[in-house]
């Protein structure tokens, strides 16, 4: 998901980034209490941190208020630095919708409100979503909506440019899963938030034809569809995976990597039994090592394995002495996002159990010690500079493009083996923009980490504002993109629900029936990561 351009007014101060050395034996060595203890949400996080974070978890708390339209009860999809209500950005979406109700539910969970007003919150909010227009046959909604009325957009709010409504798998799958988390959390809200996903049929995104662009054994979840005539230059075909409505404008574009946030509408079609098993195994871990594949930016190892009949590369990258399995483009919500609502390492520990901490890790000595930026947490935020931008580690990720972590985009590439050269291998990073919500996704796994680096980039990068962190940070030049994203927020205060609220948002997507119907599935798989390479 990507956000438009909207202006703020970034200041620029110079910044000594000194200290980085004196801290990198603490930030880098997991302690005993590093490590959650699993449970539900018996993280070891220090008392007196706590406190910090729950003050970190207001504020940002504050800035999803000040974005939420009081009439609606939609979120707007970002705010400026202001926090007035004229600075809304002026359109939302599921995933901002979504967002935003998880985070009441983990704000009642902290005592940040009480439990009459986040009821009456979320049902003010889904009352708006059921009358909502949306593609009826499937009951998947729309990408963007005016957050002040609910209407779809059909022109760009400021520039008039027009706007094809289209329905985005992965964007209606956090809508599902906040969804969810509201049903077996409230009973009041619940029943709004159950007549809106009960209506919502996954397998309307499920393409199990192998003849079509890019479609693998086992069937992939397509980017999303056109209801009406699609724009000039679309590619895509007609059809009707449903077989009810008329046909629909469907994307080539399919996701096929399993380390992505797209894995939760995979999940939800699984969970509903709307889709296959067969689907989470016919995503790529890695491309093929052979040099018909050379053209990502390193040669993976790994070995194949069978799972529900589908033949499984299980490919990982080595960086630093680690083999890790890469997302896209190697950022922290690719890999993390899904965790906030189901407990991934503890369901497939030899699959997730290895990678999220190996992911955080590589991250954590990026920052600190091959890019030397003092900071870590890297991952698709504002960019300080403007606008919005993909962040990431561009060694996690299998994008021969890359998400990069730095301002000047500097590409690494390892090379593929003996396919052909690398062009550059030990590149001298420049800029770095760190984001918090990376930070905060990686406090349920390394809280005392996580929250050393978020206290940092509070302090000494003043990132900070009455709505809490702000959005990105240029960690060498200072700039600090001065707005708030509301899924970004909504990152932090689902993470944060899960570390200091015994799991709260886990417990009330992962029911005992969710646990019967996905656990067998994810957790009978082996990644090729591993601390040794």
């Amino acid at each position: 998901m990507t956000h438009p351009n909207s202006l703020h007014t970034p200041s620029r101060r110079s910044l000594l980034v000194g200290g980085a050395a004196s801290i990198a034996a603490f930030a880098l060595a997991p302690s005993a209490a590093a490590v959650p203890r699993r449970g539900h949400g018996a993280y070891a996080v220090r008392s007196l941190e706590r406190a910090t974070v729950r003050t970190w978890a207001a504020d940002t708390w504050r800035s999803l208020v000040a974005m939420t339209d009081p009439t609606t009860g939609l979120p707007a999809d970002n705010i400026a630095e202001s926090l007035t209500a004229g600075d809304r950005s002026g359109y939302t979406s599921p995933t901002n919708i979504g967002g935003y109700l998880w985070s009441t539910v983990a704000a009642r969970e902290l005592g940040i409100i009480t439990r009459g007003e986040a009821t009456g919150r979320m049902v003010r909010t889904l009352k708006t979503v059921h009358r909502m227009p949306h593609h009826t046959p499937s009951g998947m909604y729309y990408n963007w909506y005016d957050e002040s009325t609910g209407a779809v957009l059909t022109s760009w709010p400021g520039s008039g440019d027009r706007v094809h409504p289209f329905l985005s798998s992965v964007d209606n799958g956090w809508l599902g899963a906040a969804l969810l988390v509201v049903m077996n959390s409230d009973p009041a809200a619940g029943q709004w938030a159950r007549r809106i996903f009960e209506r919502m049929r996954w397998d309307m995104f499920y393409d199990a034809d192998t003849s079509h662009p890019g479609v693998r054994p086992g069937g992939l979840m397509h980017g999303g569809f056109y209801d009406a005539p699609p724009p000039p230059g679309f590619s895509g075909y007609t059809g009707n995976h449903i077989g009810k409505g008329p046909d629909v404008w469907y994307t080539n574009h399919h996701y096929d990597t399993a380390v992505s946030e797209t894995r939760i509408t995979t999940y939800l079609g699984i969970i509903t039994g709307q889709v296959p098993p067969t689907a989470y195994y016919a995503t790529w871990r890695t491309f093929p090592a052979g040099c018909d594949w050379s053209w990502p930016e390193m040669q993976p190892v790994g070995e194949h394995r069978t799972y529900f009949g589908i033949d499984v590369y299980e490919g990982a990258y080595s960086y630093r002495g680690k083999h890790i399995v890469p997302g896209w483009g190697g950022s922290m919500f690719e890999e993390l996002m899904p965790d906030v609502f189901v407990d991934e390492a503890t369901w497939a520990p030899s699959s997730w159990g290895r990678n999220h901490p190996l992911h955080i890790r590589a991250q954590r000595e990026h920052g600190l010690l091959e890019a030397g930026y003092g900071y870590w947490g890297f991952s698709p935020s504002s960019n300080p500079a403007g606008g919005y931008r993909e962040y990431g580690v561009d060694a996690l990720g299998l994008n021969p493009d890359g998400y990069f972590s730095d301002q000047e985009k500097t590409n690494y590439d390892a090379g593929f083996g003996d396919c052909r050269p690398a062009t550059n291998p030990a590149p001298t990073y420049g800029d770095g923009v760190v984001t918090p919500h990376a930070s905060f996704l990686a406090m349920m796994h390394e809280p005392d980490e996580a929250f050393t680096n978020l206290a940092r980039i509070q302090t000494e990068l003043h990132a900070y504002g009455r709505g809490g962190f702000f959005d990105a940070v240029a960690t060498r030049s200072g700039t600090i993109a001065r707005r708030y994203l509301s899924l970004d927020q909504a990152m932090a205060m689902g993470a944060v629900g899960n570390v200091l609220g015994h799991d709260v948002i886990r417990r009330a997507f992962s029911s005992d029936a969710v646990e019967r119907a996905l656990r067998p599935v994810i957790g009978i798989e082996e990644f090729g990561a591993s601390p040794v390479a």
